[in-house]
Parts: structure tokens; C-alpha cells; sequence
């Protein structure tokens, strides 16, 4: 199985802004924003979502968003973090989402 992703040219303020106003979503990023891959079950755990069908949906979102990668692996997929078409596109932008998270989530 392989997933469609958008081209950085086709990401969408407007999908990008939608996709992370879920906190579900916002946190699964702010999780993949360390860096390198992750499979979905490590960010499901340290979301503490024990339903992966819950988190089916939301991947959807991110990936057609053009938030995130999903590439299969075995009987997984891997996840990361699409920082550089996003930071390309809109410079700034997930900076100053993830530390309103970050600021949110002290406060």
C-alpha cells in the first residue's frame, strides 16, 4: 500500500491551519516534530491512545493536509514530520504553532 502525499506547491495554508486546530492531531505532531521516523504506535503511546482505528482518521488528515509523511514498513507505518515543505511554504508557521502548544500545555 502506498499513500498519496501533496507536493509541497499543492500544501494549503488552509488544510495545514484545519489539521492542526485538533488537539489529537496537534500533539501527534508535536511528538513527530523530534525528528526522524516514528511508527504509529510509538506516537500513540506517548499520546496515551490505546485504539489505533482511533488515529486512522487523524493520519488521513495530516498526511492530505501535507502535515506529515506515512509510508508502510512491514506491518507498520512510519511516520514523520514534513518541517521543511512546511517551513518552504509558510516560513514561521509550525514554530509559532508548537510554541503556542508548548505555552498551552505549561499553562
Amino acid at each position: 500500500m502506498s499513500y498519496r502525499h501533496p507536493n509541497r506547491d499543492q500544501i494549503r495554508i488552509e488544510s495545514v491551519l484545519s489539521a492542526l486546530g485538533n488537539p489529537l492531531r496537534l500533539g501527534a505532531v508535536r511528538v513527530l516534530d523530534a525528528g526522524g521516523e516514528h511508527n504509529c504506535g510509538s506516537v500513540l503511546a506517548v499520546l496515551g491512545v490505546t485504539a489505533k482505528s482511533t488515529m486512522t482518521h487523524h493520519w488521513r488528515v495530516l498526511r492530505d493536509s501535507g502535515v506529515i509523511t506515512q509510508e508502510p514498513s512491514g506491518r507498520e507505518n512510519l511516520l514523520s514530520l514534513r518541517r521543511a515543505d512546511l517551513d518552504a511554504r509558510y516560513p514561521g508557521l509550525l514554530d509559532a504553532i508548537l510554541s503556542g502548544a508548548r505555552t498551552d500545555a505549561d499553562g
